[in-house]
């Protein structure tokens, strides 16, 4: 069953304020100004505008704010002296994210509905259980919770209950029985899932745990299709002619430089070498004990695939999250401790005093690792085994380092999209159309 339009609460007839024009990404950064309290100086916006609802004149009010560690949002508020209708909505004022985001969050306890969320108007949002799905841009863009989110799925359907039973509409009877399942799912009497797709990379969903791993939350980040370009208001851009290139694949170049041990003049043979990124056949597990400052100058190989942990620190950084990268051990530690205490729920006025706390002593746990006065290890799991990490005693083993090989399990190689792939036999199966 999905949700149209209708899934915005509300008084039958009412209708929200025109919805603000987004500032562009060139617009003057002091428009966005840090959001405060104290600062007398950052004031809304007031437009008399016209109410849906008694077709009186009424207020919108618009702020342009930045949220720290997260990003610059609009804040719209519509109030109506005459009726008492009032609205209240945000818009990400941000650019769109270089990949679309997933979010697939097991919700088991009651203390899951109380996750807070931040869903743009671009994002879907399903519960597979249900069958149930509220499509993008049906919606205005909320900051809310889990809870939120279904009580106000259950308020839309329940808004033009009355039109249809008077009507005796036959869909009446079934949007009543869906609205107790919906209810049932606040109750959580037993496990459900929800998916939030956001294919502008601007929602997020809290992890309460943070800094540590949340087992109950899957975060998928992914390249969006045309389809989803052009929903965004993307314009694709055409592929442009290449001009003809000269093959290099058969010919060795030569370029002057300088003897790295004499520093005496001398020539670099170079052949172009196409990489194939293959999956190897098995599995990589690395790990590392950081035992010294000069470790964080190991030269360092993170794939997409590529999940690290940090045993002391009870820190897993899940597959994809990063991307892959060629870095420094240091440069990886400093992206996760960026990428940690950017959490926009666990800094801020909206944060408890024990997640400020927790990340505090996270990050100053993570600088002790990084300057070399505390001992740690460092795990790389890749399973499809294209990570590196240097050995810096070369061509010997190295005494705090372990390369460990592995066969993956069922799980992982679906996960790589492997258990469907069909690596034999397959040139017969292109034959006829050739």
């Amino acid at each position: 069953m999905a949700a149209s339009g209708a899934v915005e609460p509300g008084p039958p007839g009412a209708a929200v304020a025109p919805s603000p024009v987004l500032v562009p990404p060139s617009a003057p950064s002091h428009l966005f100004r840090p959001i405060s309290a104290e600062d007398e100086e950052q004031q809304p916006t007031e437009i008399e505008s016209l109410c849906m609802n008694c077709y009186r004149n009424g207020m919108t009010r618009l702020l342009l704010t930045k949220i720290p560690f997260f990003r610059e949002i609009i804040v719209s508020s519509f109030s109506c002296e005459h009726c008492g209708w009032n609205n209240t909505e945000i818009q990400s004022a941000g650019r769109i994210q270089d990949q679309g985001v997933r979010y697939t969050l097991t919700v088991r306890t009651l203390e899951d509905m109380n996750r807070e969320v931040v869903k743009t108007d671009s994002a879907t949002t399903r519960i597979p259980e249900l069958d149930f799905e509220i499509p993008a841009f049906s919606q205005k863009g909320a900051l809310t919770t889990v809870e939120g989110l279904i009580t106000r799925a259950i308020s839309g359907l329940e808004q033009d209950q009355p039109a249809r039973r008077a009507n005796k509409d036959a869909t009446a009877e079934r949007i009543d029985e869906f609205i107790v399942k919906l209810k049932e799912l606040k109750q959580v009497t037993s496990p459900f899932t929800l998916i939030i797709d956001d294919p502008s990379g601007n929602s997020f969903v809290e992890n309460p745990h943070a800094p540590q791993k949340d087992d109950a939350l899957v975060i998928t980040y992914y390249s969006r299709t045309r389809q989803q370009e052009e929903m965004l208001g993307l314009q694709a851009e055409a592929p442009a002619e290449k001009p003809e290139e000269e093959d290099l694949r058969n010919e060795v170049l030569q370029f002057n430089t300088n003897c790295p041990e004499c520093n005496a003049p001398a020539q670099t043979n170079m052949k172009l070498v196409k990489s194939g990124g293959a999956v190897e056949a098995l599995g990589t597990r690395i790990t590392l004990h950081i035992t010294d400052p000069s470790d964080m100058t190991r030269d360092l190989l993170k794939s997409e695939t590529c999940s690290v942990e940090i045993p002391e620190l009870e820190f897993e950084l899940g597959m994809a999250v990063l991307g892959g990268k060629f870095t420094t051990l240091e440069g990886l530690l400093k992206d996760i401790r960026e990428l940690v205490t950017k959490n926009p729920f666990t800094l801020g006025d909206s944060s408890s005093p024990g997640q400020t706390e927790k990340l505090q002593e996270f990050r100053q746990k993570m600088d002790q690792i990084i300057d070399g006065d505390v001992r740690a290890h460092l795990i790389m799991d890749d399973p499809a085994g294209n990570s590196y990490l240097q050995n810096v005693y070369a061509p010997e083993d190295d005494p705090e380092m372990t390369v460990e090989r592995y066969k993956r399990t069922f799980d992982q190689n679906e996960e790589l999209g492997l258990n469907d792939m069909k690596t034999e036999g397959y040139e017969a199966g292109l034959a006829p159309q050739r």
